[in-house]
């Protein structure tokens, strides 16, 4: 046993909807002691790309507060630019979402999801891909609420976890002392309905077989049909503010 887990079971799971006052949808979302803030903010407005398409689009920002590793690190809004890592996950957040929005049916508007990293240990990218759909739900159900939009744009679930090859066995949901030694990690993305909208898969050191990656990526699809269950009881709840 793995802290008190097995090997498939993905850490505690824990939803805070309306976790802030003022975004139309907010969600602080908890795989174990990793936590990230993931909130939706509405536009009346597209990139100017999409100007006259009447379409709208999902826009994804990423970032971790100084102290949420072990170590303080400096913001990067200090440094003056976003660290290509930051980039590349909010790439993926905006990416994943984006896959199950129907853009016709948000007009000409977008809505900017923010995911900030409160407390890092392993998975940070996967937590904010699943507390950002919540994030989005929220927003969308006040918007249809208030008749801002008539048809509900958002077509699925998405979900993310991680797994990995951990001295050769596979382990779902790494946390950061997992991680940090593991011979192969990835990223699973998928649907309510589960199909797949993105996988990161690479060797840390070492290559792994077919049937490894195989073995991580059942793992993961059978972790997200309950992090799926764990997102609709999210947006059932009563929503609090601060």
């Amino acid at each position: 046993m793995r802290n008190n887990r097995r090997n498939d079971q993905i850490r505690n799971i824990s939803f805070k909807t309306g976790a802030t006052k003022y975004a139309e949808g907010s969600c602080l979302i908890g795989f174990g002691d990793t936590k990230v803030l993931c909130t939706a903010s509405v536009e009346d407005n597209v990139p100017s790309w999409m100007r006259g398409t009447k379409k709208g689009w999902v826009h994804a920002e990423y970032a971790m507060l100084p102290r949420a590793t072990s170590q303080r690190v400096r913001r990067e809004s200090v440094v003056g630019r976003q660290s290509g890592r930051s980039l590349e996950i909010q790439r993926l957040i905006g990416r994943a979402l984006r896959a199950v929005v129907e853009p016709t049916a948000m007009g000409e508007r977008q809505v900017l999801i923010d995911c900030d990293v409160l407390q890092a240990d392993g998975g940070t990218r996967t937590a904010a891909i699943t507390g950002a759909w919540v994030a989005l739900r929220l927003c969308v159900d006040r918007l249809l609420r208030e008749n801002v939009l008539e048809d509900d744009p958002l077509l699925d679930h998405v979900v993310a976890i991680s797994s990995g090859l951990v001295n050769g066995v596979a382990l779902l949901d790494l946390e950061y002392s997992e991680d940090s030694r593991a011979d192969a990690d990835a990223n699973f993305i998928f649907t309510g309905v589960g199909n797949l909208v993105e996988v990161q898969a690479s060797g840390e050191g070492k290559s792994f077989s077919q049937q490894e990656f195989l073995d991580m990526m059942a793992m993961a699809r059978s972790a997200c049909e309950e992090l799926v269950a764990l997102q609709k009881e999210a947006c059932t709840q009563t929503v609090c503010t601060l």
